[in-house]
């Protein structure tokens, strides 16, 4: 058990972080909620209720379709695009997809590489991407379910201040939808851009995310 806790550390521990913030957005995602239920002089509702509720949905949806937005476009853009200094960014002289020997791909694949690694075709070609593939589709369902849920808590407040509700297509062009996407994509954007300049210049010892403390700065593609 130990061993299991010490090689798995990182997943475990951000795994039961996203589980206590997740609890406690609900906890404050339905106080919130009924103060301004009180405020439209309308009945509060109860924690489970809420929680299934199209309001709550759509928070949640939002945070993470722009999360795996980020994920997504990071892992394709830096197969190709270079940042000079940067740890998060690969070396200067290995733009683009790489050769099958430094992939270890194919005739290359060694004894531990995963078993589609030695494959020709269509297997390899969905195992070389993978990782880009599924980071998309999450962030595509869960783009869908944000909107899909945006949708519906929309319609309660249009139908509470009578208004007439929108269909979904409608609701796309909504400035509440954009709102809601494009304040979320924008923090994403700016953190990535942040992260991957800083580390240009300031380190954290021991963290793989940075180089190691003293590094130059102008070397590229390495991690502590």
């Amino acid at each position: 058990m130990k061993r299991f806790l010490r090689e798995n550390a990182l997943g475990l521990v951000f795994g039961g972080l996203f589980v206590v913030a997740l609890i406690g957005q609900a906890i404050a995602g339905h106080a919130a909620f009924n103060q301004q239920q009180l405020t439209d002089g309308l009945p509060i509702v109860s924690f489970w209720r809420y929680v299934s509720s199209a309001s709550f949905g759509a928070d949640v949806a939002e945070n993470w379709q722009s999360e795996y937005l980020q994920f997504s476009l990071y892992i394709f853009l830096t197969v190709w695009l270079l940042q000079k200094g940067s740890p998060e960014s690969k070396s200067l002289d290995k733009p683009g997809l790489e050769s099958d020997q430094d992939q270890k791909v194919g005739r290359y694949a060694d004894d531990r590489s995963p078993a589609w690694a030695r494959k020709r075709g269509w297997r390899l070609a969905l195992y070389s991407n993978s990782l880009g593939i599924v980071m998309g589709l999450i962030f595509l369902g869960s783009w869908l379910a944000q909107s899909v849920a945006g949708r519906a808590a929309f319609d309660e407040r249009q139908l509470a201040d009578l208004q007439d509700p929108v269909s979904w297509t409608e609701y796309l062009a909504e400035p509440d939808f954009w709102n809601r996407t494009l304040q979320n994509w924008q923090s994403e954007l700016l953190a990535v851009a942040s992260m991957a300049i800083f580390a240009i210049y300031l380190r954290q010892r021991g963290s793989p995310q940075s180089k190691p403390v003293g590094t130059a700065h102008e070397a590229t593609g390495v991690e502590g």
